[in-house]
């Protein structure tokens, strides 16, 4: 079992990752929301424990295994996944932001 400090430390540590993560891909691609978009394949990527080739070798066991993963996540996992798609939609805004104000940035 998980203690409330280290998912608070844990949720913390994926906004900061997901915001950063989805600030320089939104930067370098010139996209605004590419990170809140694919952020789920990540879910999905974390949740499923599978190879991604499996999707497509075998995809009726690779989607019973994302839906068995899916479904049996804990609280806990479900707010460190939350707070790293809110960084990712905070970074979406913030780029926006700056794009309006004049920054081009690349």
């Amino acid at each position: 079992m998980i203690s409330l400090p280290q998912v608070i430390i844990s949720m913390a540590l994926f906004f900061v990752l997901f915001f950063g993560i989805g600030f320089i891909l939104n930067m370098l691609l010139k996209s605004t929301w590419i990170m809140s978009v694919f952020y789920p394949f990540v879910i999905f990527a974390i949740v499923d424990k599978i190879s991604t080739f499996t999707y497509f070798s075998n995809p009726s066991l690779a989607f019973s295994k994302l839906i068995t993963g899916l479904t049996n996540i804990h609280t806990a996992d479900i707010l460190m996944l939350g707070s790293g798609w809110i960084g990712a939609i905070v970074a979406g805004f913030v780029i926006r932001n700056l794009r309006r104000s004049g920054y081009s940035m690349f």
